[in-house]
């Protein structure tokens, strides 16, 4: 308890009002768990699984022959207790398939048999465990296969029946804006995923609307006009754009926005005219954000789009590279100003680290933009119990 007060109140979630879904719309709730930290995943998501619609197990994988690896594995009392707690309070369980082999999807597509079997493969699994249905995260497809993976859609669509088949896809940023101030090569339009095929074959479609990073050059060129440090985990504005566009092709009622729980840490070089360049270093969870705030005496900062951020400068006993900074605690990205006053002094360059994570409060946003736009719900990658505790009672106001 005492490291959630502590966490509210660096975070600045002292109280937020919990979203409400329209009474006319039943909004879903669903949430990826990794296999790699099954044992606080579990122990996460029971005691809130009446706040979620669906759980989705992240454990399985395809294998080079076809055949499906269990990462859990499911057999395990962690996850069984799971799954019989979810079936206790009817809850979906539909575990994801995940591969990002472009080569293995293209040899198992390609071919009809490989294809029929790995078709009959899924849905025997999905049958002799009484799962509600299969999530299929297939990432790393050439555009060259996309008709066989609609056939595939297709195929396993037909042989599952009654259960669900959960499609986890690209988030697609329109080219206006991905090549905003740049000539669009000739090839931007060619992809991987069928969207028409996708909404005519998945029964809900999962955008993953999180690692934005730099793709959307118009609202990052939007940014720099004002000196702003920009490299969000997801940006709402950005968000609303790949919903937009999915649209025009999906259903409304089976587009799902992933929402991230995690961060990201960069090493920014800044130079003169507060010009940045973003290096990705590592993802985070928000507990070391916290640590990192409390060893370098910074207090995090709300970003214009709503995430939680901060910066310092690494080592900053190393006068040869650090700019002077007289005050401590200082806030947020006082670092990267100073970064950026003395590389303009200069003329010069220099380094610093930056943070970028959602807290509860950005969820908690992501949330009410789901439900404005009239999706049929958010899908939260990932419960772990390295998330943002906040984010129970964020969900607690959510109608399912």
């Amino acid at each position: 308890m005492g490291k959630q007060i502590f966490l509210a109140l660096l975070f600045g979630l002292v109280s937020f009002a919990p979203v409400l879904a329209s009474a006319a719309t039943k909004f879903e709730v669903s949430g990826w768990l990794p296999y790699w930290r099954a044992a606080t995943s579990t122990a996460d998501v029971i005691p809130h699984l009446n706040e979620l619609t669906e759980v989705n197990p992240f454990v399985y994988a395809l294998k080079s022959d076809g055949t499906i690896l269990d990462q859990g594995p499911m057999s395990t009392s962690t996850w069984q207790t799971l799954v019989a707690a979810a079936k206790a309070q009817n809850v979906r369980v539909i575990p994801t398939i995940m591969t990002g082999s472009g080569d293995l999807l293209h040899s198992l597509l390609s071919s009809s048999k490989k294809r029929i079997a790995l078709e009959k493969t899924i849905v025997a699994l999905v049958k002799d465990n009484k799962y509600d249905g299969i999530d299929i995260d297939f990432e790393g497809k050439k555009a060259e296969d996309k008709n066989y993976f609609s056939t595939f859609l297709k195929g396993l669509y037909q042989r599952i029946g009654r259960k669900f088949v959960m499609c986890d896809i690209e988030a697609r940023t329109p080219l206006e804006s991905r090549y905003y101030g740049t000539t669009v090569p000739g090839d931007a339009a060619m992809y991987a995923n069928d969207f028409a095929a996708i909404n005519k074959y998945c029964d809900r479609v999962r955008l993953m609307a999180y690692d934005q990073q730099g793709v959307d050059l118009k609202l990052a060129a939007q940014a720099a006009s004002s000196s702003q440090l920009y490299a969000p985990v997801a940006d709402p504005a950005w968000v609303e754009k790949v919903v937009a566009l999915a649209a025009k092709s999906i259903k409304k009622n089976k587009l799902v926005i992933g929402i991230p729980t995690y961060g990201y840490e960069y090493a920014v070089t800044a130079y003169a005219g507060n010009s940045y360049v973003y290096d990705v270093l590592w993802t985070f969870n928000p507990l070391y954000a916290a640590q990192v705030a409390q060893q370098y005496g910074v207090a995090p900062a709300r970003a214009p789009w709503g995430e939680m951020t901060l910066s310092h400068i690494k080592d900053a006993g190393v006068a040869t590279t650090t700019p002077p900074l007289s005050a401590s605690p200082y806030v947020a990205n006082a670092a990267a100003v100073a970064a950026s006053q003395y590389a303009s002094s200069t003329n010069s360059h220099i380094d610093f680290r930056y943070l970028v994570w959602p807290d509860a409060q950005a969820i908690a946003d992501k949330i009410a933009l789901a439900q404005r736009l009239g999706v049929r719900g958010v899908a939260i990658f990932k419960l772990d119990g390295g998330e943002d505790q906040g984010i129970w009672q964020v969900l607690q106001g959510v109608k399912r």
